[in-house]
């Protein structure tokens, strides 16, 4: 069974698009929404698939997305965790989950998966035509060659009991808590970028702030945490 956790935050324009692909699944799951008080019409639409969603209603302080992930993933039942963010979308859950199963049941190593990750054609740039094909070739190489886990939040397939093993996200992170999860689940089991396996998403921030400006923000928070366990960044700006 697959538990798909999705936070979110003023999500209204992508969270039925996204719900609508993962409705099609004709496999075991239950989605987890994980919401941190939104006040547009994301919990409305959400409720049209779900039961499950926690709000987290604790005024005067907004949950990191490492919060929001953990949260969701501390009432999830399933034996894998599919983390997605709430513009992502797999066009064909069936054949997609197919493959990834075939990819634990044949390397009981194994502990996560990501996927090849692009923008929607029709809201793709020429930057990230680009800068995309490259992220996808260096998060291959650390995930399948060297043995050092890379992934964004945009899709996270994880074995569940391994998940709680390393004790979730670091909820201390503001940003980069993707990448630092799928860092230290390569310490434990083997992580790997399926080639695969591809889903799509919005692009927004890319296209908000421009890739020279998100391109210097991760790096720098990268290396942060890897140098000092904390990024340097204090907020990760909302942008729909």
């Amino acid at each position: 069974m697959i538990s798909f956790i999705i936070p979110t935050l003023n999500e209204e324009k992508y969270i039925g698009k996204t719900l609508d692909y993962i409705y099609k699944y004709k496999g075991e799951y239950e989605i987890i929404i994980s919401d941190t008080n939104s006040v547009d019409k994301t919990v409305e639409i959400a409720k049209q698939y779900t039961n499950k969603i926690i709000i987290h209603s604790k005024e005067g302080k907004r949950l990191t997305i490492a919060a929001g992930r953990n949260l969701g993933a501390s009432i999830a039942v399933g034996e894998y965790i599919v983390f997605l963010d709430a513009d992502i979308c797999i066009i064909d859950p069936d054949n997609f989950f197919r493959i990834a199963f075939k990819a634990f049941e044949c390397d009981p190593k194994l502990v996560a998966l990501t996927s090849r990750l692009y923008v929607f054609k029709e809201l793709e740039t020429f930057g990230d035509k680009i800068v995309i094909p490259i992220f996808i070739y260096i998060r291959f190489l650390m995930n399948n060659f060297l043995g050092i886990g890379a992934a964004t939040g945009e899709f996270q397939m994880i074995r569940s009991s391994v998940f709680r093993k390393i004790n979730g996200f670091d909820e201390s992170l503001v940003v980069g808590e993707d990448d630092d999860l799928f860092r230290r689940l390569s310490r434990v089991g083997r992580t790997r970028l399926h080639l695969g396996l591809v889903a799509y998403h919005s692009g927004r921030r890319a296209h908000a702030l421009g890739w020279l400006k998100l391109l210097y923000t991760w790096t720098r928070d990268t290396l942060s945490i890897w140098i000092f366990k904390k990024s340097l960044s204090k907020e990760w700006k909302e942008i729909r």
